[in-house]
């Protein structure tokens, strides 16, 4: 790092800190938090105490007000938590020991982020920003084989991050960093705390549920030494030895005893890395959880087995586990349960248009739909970090998308399954209207003539009736089959019935929604609302997807929500 960059980070800490306690900054507080933050500079840490001395002093001598103003003036995002709250609704509850916040969200990237991705992505971003810390995106990404990641969804969940406004400070993909993985394998196979197994999966099974040991297990450092060479170097096969992480064979859960650590895959992991002794998740997380300093841990409370076998591994080397909170599930009505590996499946076989359908709980298709980040941010703050499982469905969702939506959105007229009325006595005309409710000087023209396409589901007439078309004029129904009327006059008369329609030459419409393809035809004016949402005046909240002009205009829309 550049030393004047690094003399700027060192400072930005100094004043944080010492805002945070009366006006005075720790040195030792102000170096774990930059080498937390930048992880390059561990290596450095001596070399940086001297600079560190200077500037911690500097700050030291500065008057609070001082401080304050100095911090605002270089890092404004850095200002004193409590401060940057006061008066705003946080809808997450205070983090235990907040002094020092390092937080990440660790996917598995074998398909797109969803929904309850989000959660993840979101709480733990807004507990970092809330408290001046860190957020770091690590993908565990060390199965090549029963959750393969997916090379796409290293940059989709970026992506993501970036459009909830949760753009990780680190970004870590475990799979670069097996020879880590190994150093600390060989720690503790040399300290006596791990060996290789050569049980059958059967065998090892009877044994830990009758509580005893592996016959491998009292094997000296120096032979499983030998043995965890021979699993590297291929002279083992695929389950024929594992390495194990010694707990407690008599442990009253047996879920815990001795679990393994590492396991040979003979296939090549998607990034082109061809290591074949992967290590499990709760080992490669274990130890990234120290490596990167993170002080605080959100998991699913069914994980809580996970954590009790990391908690051995911790205490092998000598570590102090991170603070850990635990949340329940939630689950989505309208998504129920969906598989990765079924949905990439359905996808490749048709069932779904791809990653981004309208039918899926991803946040590609949500982004299609149209939705604004802020919206779902918020949706998943008010779940609130609870243990309870939580029932929720997308009309919450919906709520809050509409907030935003419906004061920006500009109307337009579609109609779906377009049934055809001729209007005698009629003139070429062409209708005024409004682009929004709340606006009286924006327009939008539509020109009329003899014919106007109306949805079939409101051509339900009996002779005489009379209508109004919206923002048009009045008809009386001469004819139902074929469907006829006549003008009938301008002014609005109370009590009638009134119907939106689109003009026959308008562009062809397709909506698609999370339920099938709405097909019709609407104004010409959607044209020029590419990529942005709109409302279809009664029937919904839509995003302009696509404008095809190869002859007669054609609009493809996705359905938001009603």
């Amino acid at each position: 790092m550049d030393p004047q960059v690094l003399s700027t980070e060192i400072k930005k800490r100094a004043l944080q800190n010492a805002i945070r306690h009366g006006g005075k900054a720790e040195r030792r507080a102000v170096i774990s938090k930059l080498i937390g933050d930048y992880r390059e500079l561990r290596e450095q840490a001596s070399e940086i105490s001297g600079s560190m001395e200077n500037i911690v002093a500097e700050v030291n001598a500065l008057t609070l007000d001082k401080q304050r103003e100095l911090l605002e003036e270089i890092a404004p995002e850095l200002q004193h938590p409590e401060a940057k709250q006061q008066g705003k609704k946080t809808y997450l509850p205070e983090l235990p020991h907040h002094e020092r916040v390092i937080m990440r969200f660790a996917p598995n990237p074998n398909g797109p982020a969803t929904l309850g991705s989000a959660r993840g992505i979101v709480v733990n971003s807004e507990y970092s920003r809330r408290y001046g810390g860190s957020f770091i995106l690590r993908f565990d990404d060390t199965d090549p084989q029963t959750k393969r990641p997916m090379l796409e969804a290293y940059a989709w969940y970026l992506e993501d991050c970036e459009w909830l406004g949760a753009t990780p400070n680190v970004v870590v993909n475990a799979s670069d960093r097996m020879e880590v993985y190994y150093q600390y394998a060989e720690k503790l196979i040399a300290q006596g705390a791990a060996y290789v197994c050569t049980c059958s999966q059967q065998q090892f099974k009877m044994l830990k549920e009758a509580g005893l040991a592996c016959p491998d297990r009292d094997n000296a450092p120096h032979e499983n030494m030998t043995s965890w060479k021979k699993m590297l170097n291929g002279r083992y096969s695929e389950k024929e030895a594992v390495l194990r992480i010694k707990t407690d064979v008599t442990h009253k859960n047996p879920a815990l005893r001795d679990w393994i650590g590492f396991r040979i895959v003979d296939l090549m992991h998607p990034r082109g890395l061809a290591f074949r002794v992967w290590p499990m998740l709760d080992f490669e997380s274990a130890i990234e959880d120290h490596e990167l300093g993170v002080t605080h841990i959100i998991r699913g409370k069914d994980l809580r087995d996970s954590e009790k076998r990391q908690k051995f591994l911790y205490d092998h080397l000598g570590w102090t586990y991170p603070f850990t909170l635990h949340w329940g599930r939630i689950s989505v009505h309208e998504f129920g349960k969906f598989s990765t590996s079924a949905l990439r499946k359905q996808i490749n076989e048709g069932l779904y248009r791809g990653w981004d359908d309208p039918r899926l709980p991803t946040l590609r298709a949500l982004r299609r739909r149209g939705f604004a980040p802020e919206a779902i941010k918020l949706f998943i703050l008010k779940l609130g970090v609870n243990e309870s499982d939580i029932s929720v469905s997308l009309e919450n969702l919906y709520a809050e998308n509409r907030k935003l939506a419906d004061p920006v959105a500009n109307r337009y007229f579609f109609v779906r399954d377009p049934v055809n009325m001729h209007i005698a006595k009629s003139k070429p005309t062409v209708a005024h209207a409004p682009l929004h409710p709340s606006s009286s000087s924006l327009f939008r023209e539509i020109p009329v003539e003899a014919d106007v396409y109306i949805s079939a589901q409101d051509a339900t007439f009996s002779l005489g009736d009379l209508v109004r078309l919206k923002d048009l004029y009045n008809v009386r129904i001469v004819n139902k089959e074929p469907l006829e009327a006549e003008y009938a006059g301008q002014e609005i008369v109370k009590g009638t019935r009134i119907i939106h329609w689109a003009p026959p030459q308008g562009p062809l419409v397709e909506v698609l929604t999370p339920s099938g393809v709405d097909i019709g035809v609407g104004e010409a004016g959607i044209a020029v609302e590419l990529d942005k949402v709109v409302q279809f005046e009664r029937y919904g909240f839509v995003r302009v997807d696509q404008v095809e002009q190869n002859g007669r205009t054609r609009i493809i829309c996705y359905l938001t929500h009603k």
